[in-house]
């Protein structure tokens, strides 16, 4: 019975708050997914199911029991973090809490909630149609500040450089792989040497990824700070560089699709 869904490759979600993407049963974190993601599941090897993430194309296994049957999504939560609540009053017990990104199925609206398909609740402010898209990258990034530096992370519980990076780019409605190797490649526009920074602009060291929030300032997830941070360009520049990992390697712009409207923003 578990291989039913493999056969045809019927596409799947993730059912869990977060789940590690391995990069082989019971291996070590490469990425993370959060709920709701859709997945295609390609082959299954013990507890474990090798799948291919719709968002960015990733491959790696998850365990059998972090997917669930797959829904169209409606809405995604909008705020750092939220909760899932048996019913829509927030003096309820909470269920789950989920991050930033997460793709939500709601349907009624009950007051200050919206149910979801699973019969949950969601606080209406934290959440927004999943076809609007934020227009400020860095107002995005500026969210996960403070947020603890996690290798492979995605979510407010933790995150690494270029799950910090995709965070933004894909709120933006911007295509971004989840490695930032690939990122310096992928993402935008490459900027020449001296090309005048501005805000959401991207620097890549080798394995690494800041974004601009002005022309000096860059936000990071990064090791040293074990955190997401502010810290100048010029400091972290030389500072990455005297730990041996060299000079800035890349400069590149996200491009949005177009202009929006902003709030924090949503459109």
């Amino acid at each position: 019975m578990a291989r039913t869904y493999l056969k045809d490759r019927q596409p799947r979600q993730i059912g869990v708050a977060v789940a590690d993407l391995l990069d082989h049963p019971g291996g070590a974190r490469a990425r993370q997914l959060l709920y709701g993601d859709i997945v295609v599941p390609l082959d299954e090897m013990r507890d474990h199911v090798l799948i291919k993430a719709q968002r960015d194309g990733y491959v790696g296994y998850v365990v059998r029991e972090a997917l669930t049957d797959a829904v169209a999504p409606t809405h995604r939560v909008i705020g750092l973090a939220t909760h899932l609540y048996e019913a829509p009053d927030f003096k309820s017990r909470d269920v789950v809490s989920l991050s930033f990104g997460t793709l939500l199925r709601l349907g009624d609206e009950q007051g200050a909630f919206h149910a979801t398909h699973t019969g949950h609740f969601v606080p209406t402010m934290h959440v927004a149609r999943a076809s609007l898209k934020f227009n400020d990258l860095a107002a995005v990034a500026e969210l996960f500040l403070g947020t603890p530096y996690l290798w492979g992370g995605n979510s407010r519980l933790g995150l690494d450089c270029s799950g910090l990076i995709q965070a933004a780019c894909l709120a933006c409605g911007v295509p971004c792989p989840g490695d930032s190797g690939d990122q310096s490649r992928d993402v935008g526009e490459a900027l020449d040497p001296d090309d005048p920074l501005r805000r959401g602009d991207l620097v890549f060291w080798n394995g690494h990824v800041g974004m601009m929030v002005n022309h000096t300032l860059m936000i990071h997830a990064n090791a040293h700070h074990m955190a997401t941070v502010f810290e100048p360009l010029e400091d972290a520049a030389a500072r990455i560089e005297a730990a041996g990992d060299g000079p800035v390697t890349a400069r590149r712009r996200p491009v949005l699709a177009r202009a929006r409207p902003s709030t924090v923003g949503a459109e």
